[in-house]
């Protein structure tokens, strides 16, 4: 337990360094698993293929919820049409393109080519949710929707052709193929649909969320929305996405905290999957196979994702998107997981591509993903006056789009004796009502401002709030800054009272406010 609270410590401090220094956090749980492995410094000998594949398809099925489940589904509507073609037929002309690169272009055997198209045909949605939302790459065109939805949807088509691919190994009976296929579409699709269904329903008619048992009963969901159609031969990781997406957008309550809670939870199983397959894989193979991996790189990045996403894109999209579309194509966890899927199948046994497709995805999200946010810019993609978080559940509907304001008008008020008309209040605010002794006036553009008045404002809410660090100060009668006026105080650049609670009162201070004994003042401090 001590040692996993270290590795846990150790990944969220090389993530903040990796954000400092441009390099997708991913990578530093992947090397920090190698570090502690077989080839590394403890040398924890582990090479248990079959626990790993249960455990990291878990940390899977929740990333691909969460990825559903925070997908603001109004902004991605325009787009979800192109990027649900893009993740299905997409990912399967990538599969394609990819395998006949393999066998013609590599050497690999022609069954063997396409499991490893197969393995690595989808764009992994934990690489693309981290850089996008890291890196807060706020780009145009609905370009951040798209990759969005696409890279967590074609999962279940990926994770499809591998099955599809281990049955053509097991057997030479390809008559059930068609089949196989059609089950696992049809079986994910009505059981994501149904389960969420069922979910949103309990939680609105029932009181659970009172209680704090809604995160469980969502965890219970998740669980339940992959296995059951997964029992009876459908695709379990596409019906837990559909289950994700349609209850983050269903009208439930404390949608917020369901929000941040999976946001902890997708974090966890980032650090987890991605440690595991660092202390599975061992660095001292990579040598031996480096060659054709980064062949299948090459294959892959540069002819299988361009054509796929320049023949799915041709109209709509202009060169420059389409190329950025086909650069963000990432490889990563999902792809390693199905590989050591096809490791543990008896059809298939062989540990090799498991390093071949840990080596693709580790040069894939070190190479592509560190110079993600450079093509973003160097395309002129980037959009200023929008943000990246906005195509996330992040802004969700139970929070207000707006705050009201009060400002109380005195006689010498710039406003007092002024027309609504006449008076110059922030852009995109509104002028909501007017409060005068003890009547409402409904306000318009002559109605005139008399002292005494209390307007109330609506102004837009501020969300990107990572910058503010806020904090309470207890004033006591021994403390320096008692009894004394704020414009008095000696206070840091950096800091700003921002407000005195005072007797079960708030006080939105000015220079000219006297701190008393008693106060909690709240600070903003930035370091």
């Amino acid at each position: 337990m001590l040692l996993s609270a270290i590795i846990i410590v150790l990944c969220i401090a090389g993530n903040k360094l990796s954000a400092k220094i441009g390099v997708p956090g991913l990578i530093v749980f992947l090397g920090l698993g190698m570090l502690f492995g077989s080839d590394g410094l403890l040398k924890i000998p582990f090479d248990d293929f079959i626990t790993t594949e249960r455990l990291c398809s878990i940390c899977l099925v929740f990333i691909m919820f969460c990825g559903g489940f925070s997908t603001n589904w109004e902004a991605a509507k325009p787009v979800a049409l192109r990027a649900g073609i893009l993740s299905s037929l997409g990912t399967i002309l990538t599969a394609f393109i990819t395998t006949l690169g393999c066998h013609f272009l590599i050497g690999f055997e022609l069954k063997e080519s396409f499991l490893i198209g197969a393995v690595i045909s989808s764009t992994d949605a934990a690489s693309v949710f981290s850089i996008l939302r890291g890196k807060k790459l706020n780009l145009k065109g609905g370009l951040a929707s798209l990759l969005e939805i696409e890279s967590g949807s074609n999962d279940p088509f990926s994770y499809m052709l591998t099955i599809i691919a281990l049955a053509i190994m097991g057997t030479s009976d390809i008559s059930s193929l068609g089949v196989t296929a059609l089950c696992q579409v049809l079986f994910g699709v009505l059981f994501g649909f149904g389960i969420a269904y069922l979910a949103v329903l309990v939680l609105r008619k029932t009181k659970i969320a009172h209680n704090g048992f809604d995160t469980i009963f969502m965890i219970a969901v998740i669980f339940a929305a992959y296995a059951a159609p997964a029992m009876i031969g459908g695709n379990g990781y596409l019906s837990v996405y559909i289950a994700g997406i349609f209850i983050g957008n269903s009208p439930i309550k404390h949608k917020a905290e369901l929000v941040h809670f999976f946001d902890g939870i997708t974090g966890l199983c980032q650090i987890l999957l991605f440690f595991i397959l660092g202390l599975l894989s061992n660095p001292s193979e990579l040598p031996a196979i480096i060659l054709p991996a980064l062949a299948v790189f090459l294959v892959l990045t540069f002819i299988s994702r361009p054509v796929a996403v320049f023949a799915i894109c041709s109209v709509g999209y202009s060169i420059k998107e389409k190329l950025f579309i086909a650069w963000a194509g990432l490889r990563g966890a999902s792809s390693i997981v199905f590989a050591i899927t096809a490791v543990v199948s008896t059809a298939y046994g062989d540990s090799k591509i498991f390093n071949i497709v840990m080596c693709v995805c580790l040069i894939s999200v070190a190479f592509q993903g560190t110079l993600l946010p450079f093509f973003a810019k160097k395309l002129g993609l980037i959009d200023d006056g929008s943000s990246v978080m906005k195509t996330f559940n992040d802004y969700q509907d139970e929070t207000p789009q707006f705050n009201m304001m009060r400002v109380y008008v005195s006689e010498n008020y710039r406003w007092c004796g002024k027309k609504i008309s006449e008076i110059s209040i922030p852009e995109d605010s509104l002028v909501l009502m007017i409060k005068r002794n003890d009547t409402t006036i409904v306000p318009r553009g002559d109605t005139v401002i008399e002292a005494g008045d209390d307007v109330i404002l609506s102004i837009p809410s501020y969300y990107d709030n990572d910058d503010i660090a806020l904090k309470e100060e207890k004033i006591d009668k021994s403390h320096n800054w008692a009894n004394k006026r704020i414009a008095d105080l000696k206070l840091p650049t950096n800091c700003l009272i921002i407000m005195v609670k005072r007797e079960g009162e708030t006080i939105i201070p000015n220079g000219s406010t006297v701190i008393m004994p008693e106060d909690i003042l709240v600070i903003n401090e930035q370091n």
